[in-house]
């Protein structure tokens, strides 16, 4: 089996295509042929020294991945050989909220990750994958899609005619973009790019702020609101956009803080902006298998597709990983496995 390996820290250089056995799955478990994986922000963060949690050399990278099963374990009931499955980010959170030990099972990191041709995985660590979705497509849900529908519809849901603040147009924000539309919210959203811009309006974005024309792009934000604020912010910028969310927040609303927004520090506010509006925060860890297959369940009942900036194919996948830590994308980027 070919399959990639995060050999030093540092640098792209790092993730190094090698051989080995096939992995054969145990009891309860599937064996995956991998179709297509996906990069998220925490896999720079793995791959720069750790991120924020356990990480060791010699890891197979990248939390997400999709493919179809080619062999079960003793036991397995969940699947059988020949399904479409997603492997899930967190594999031992099923539902319920979340508790420190899933929190030490990282996926690229310090288990086995997706960047192979074949995967083992528990069978309850996988959900079915949405029927009309690419194997590409698939690939991109089990972080940034998960953490955008649980930052939307966690323990302050997003309901019809709601204002949405989304930031940029990484993975996390155009999922939260799509979800808003779903659930009947208006989308604003930032952007510093005249092209993204026009890119998020086809989406379904209300209105796009250019928050570099615009530095106190709070202030547009209330002012499209006729002066009410938004009742949610997906939280993406951390210490350089809080205190502006915090700003657009309607009174009683909600700002979800995204991980990776959480791993710079730095951050200083001024309590007042805290205090007597009602305002609620919570830090979003993406998410369990429930979580995963409510969402599956909307983005299959609504057909919504997602959207994918570029697929590499599996030799170029170091390509990828600079691609992506060049910011360009718009939306997620995809690794083909063939």
């Amino acid at each position: 089996m070919r399959a990639y390996r995060i050999e030093s820290f540092g640098s792209v250089d790092g993730v190094v295509l090698g051989a080995g056995d096939d992995p054969q799955p145990g009891t309860r478990e599937i064996l995956v042929r991998m179709r297509a994986t996906s990069l998220n922000y925490r896999d720079l963060m793995v791959l720069k020294g750790g991120g924020r949690g356990p990480a060791k050399l010699g890891v197979v990278p990248l939390s997400d991945g999709a493919g179809e099963v080619a062999a079960v374990g003793d036991g397995v009931s969940r699947f059988a050989v020949g399904d479409r499955v997603i492997g899930c980010f967190h594999p031992r959170w099923f539902g319920g909220p979340i508790k420190p030990d899933y929190l030490t099972d990282r996926l690229g990191a310090n288990l086995d990750g997706m960047l192979a041709e074949y995967a083992v995985v528990s069978e309850e660590a996988a959900v079915s994958m949405p029927t009309h979705l690419s194997f590409a497509e698939a690939a991109t849900l089990p972080c940034a899609a998960v953490t955008a529908w649980v930052a939307l519809t966690g323990h302050n849901r997003v309901t019809a005619g709601d204002t949405v603040l989304t930031q940029g147009t990484g993975g996390v924000s155009i999922f939260a973009l799509q979800f808003a539309r779903l659930l009947g919210a208006q989308v604003i959203a930032t952007t510093s790019s005249a092209a993204k811009a026009e890119r998020l309006k086809a989406l379904g974005a209300a209105a796009v702020i250019n928050y570099v024309e615009t530095p106190d792009w709070h202030e547009k934000v209330v002012e499209l609101t006729d002066g009410r604020g938004a009742d949610c912010v997906v939280e993406i910028g951390g210490p350089g956009t809080l205190a502006n969310s915090i700003k657009a927040l309607a009174v009683g609303g909600h700002i979800s803080l995204i991980g990776s927004s959480l791993s710079r520090s730095g951050v200083m506010l001024d309590p007042l902006l805290l205090g007597g509006r009602g305002m609620t925060l919570s830090s979003i860890s993406v998410g369990g298998r429930a979580d995963f297959e409510a969402m599956n369940r909307a983005i299959a009942l609504h057909r919504l597709r997602p959207v994918v900036d570029r697929v590499f194919p599996f030799e170029k996948a170091p390509d990828a990983y600079r691609y992506f830590e060049s910011r360009a994308h718009f939306g997620k980027v995809v690794i083909s496995h063939g």
